[in-house]
């Protein structure tokens, strides 16, 4: 097994805090929040990678044949399925709060008062 795959997602998650801690604008946070995201399809990848096997479709393969995990390839596209809905739902919601405040930076929306 490869060390690669963890430094890369290490990389990339510590990028999108980064950018998180950093951030003076909602889209630019969604952006970095989908960064974040993207070391988890990376590290999954990694973890479920063997070298040396082959495909999981076993129709021509002899048993005992080595193969990569379908398991992890499945919870990979539902962390991209996932990750495009949050991400969508939030830049539905970033455009609410322009249309309401006109500003997108969070250090100058007001806070919500209670009725």
């Amino acid at each position: 097994m490869s060390v690669l795959p963890w430094v890369v997602a290490a990389w990339l998650f510590g990028v999108g805090v980064y950018g998180i801690a950093t951030s003076r604008n909602y889209i630019h946070l969604i952006g970095c929040l989908s960064v974040c995201q993207s070391a988890t399809y990376v590290l999954l990848l990694g973890i479920g990678y063997d070298w040396g096997a082959g495909p999981p479709i076993f129709y021509d393969h002899p048993p005992g044949t080595p193969a990569v995990d379908p398991i992890v390839q499945a919870l990979v596209l539902t962390d991209i399925v996932v990750g495009a809905t949050v991400s969508a739902l939030l830049l539905a919601m970033a455009l609410q709060v322009h249309k309401r405040e006109g500003t997108l930076d969070p250090q100058e929306i007001k806070p919500l008062k209670g009725q």
